[in-house]
């Protein structure tokens, strides 16, 4: 429980008490529990649209549609602290920037964010509004649940099965402590999470995790592996994968 417990607090903005000692071995243990962590992300946006809906004419008068997906969106950067965007714009920066292995390491260390990762991040979440705006309202809730689900267990896929592309650094302590039973303990969580939404869900799914190795994989050649921030990066590209699916096929 404890370990989790790190999991979630590291993941998110909840905090369930005052943790004063991070060891690389907590973090390490805690990345099995990364779908579960995914999983309380998203009951808590599934359950807000839900409520949003219980009192749909009322929310209907102060919120128009695209005022309510710009509502889910905001809310899944408050539930994560932007944890996941910080790195999706320093990975943005670093693999865009047309310069070495070396220096777009140093690029993405940076904690200013240059033109690369604003510009990316600005069409980022404009697509992602766009395609919340455009979702069948009976498969939204289904699709809040799911997404940060499938984005954290390609994370756990890309810490068990990539390189780490520095000599140190947070991401490493994952990278370091969780090994391949990590990601089987994790791929069965999320494969008791997902079937209860069905083959279709499955399917769809299983074609987002494809196209999130993917997107590790290329990160990787340029890198030679993945960081913290690129951890980060195919997270929030994985659920963006899982509701472009979702909005194609239920379209």
């Amino acid at each position: 429980m404890k370990d989790f417990i790190t999991g979630l607090q590291f993941l998110t903005r909840i905090r369930i008490y005052r943790e004063v000692e991070w060891s690389a071995e907590r973090f390490g243990r805690s990345v099995v529990y990364f779908p579960l962590v995914g999983a309380v992300i998203g009951a808590l946006l599934a359950g807000s649209y839900w409520l949003l809906q219980a009192y749909l004419p009322l929310v209907q008068l102060a919120f128009p549609p695209h005022a309510l997906a710009a509502f889910l969106v905001g809310a899944h950067i408050l539930l994560t602290g932007g944890l996941h965007c910080d790195g999706f714009m320093d990975t943005m920066d670093g693999i865009f920037s047309g310069r070495s292995r070396e220096r777009m390491l140093e690029i993405m260390k940076d904690s200013r964010v240059g033109a690369n990762g604003v510009t990316a991040f600005a069409l980022f979440i404009l697509l992602k509004w766009s395609l919340l705006l455009d979702m069948s309202v009976a498969k939204l809730p289904d699709v809040l649940f799911l997404m940060p689900v499938i984005g954290r267990l390609v994370m756990v896929i890309g810490i068990t099965s990539f390189p780490y592309a520095r000599q140190d650094g947070m991401g490493k302590a994952f990278a370091q402590y969780a090994g391949k039973t990590a990601l089987l303990v994790a791929g069965i969580y999320t494969f008791a999470l997902v079937s209860v939404f069905g083959m279709t869900a499955l399917l769809l799914c299983l074609a987002a995790v494809g196209a999130g190795l993917g997107i590790a994989g290329y990160i990787s050649r340029k890198l030679g592996g993945l960081t913290g921030d690129a951890y980060g990066a195919i997270t929030e590209l994985t659920e963006l994968v899982v509701l472009f699916l979702y909005a194609l096929f239920f379209s």
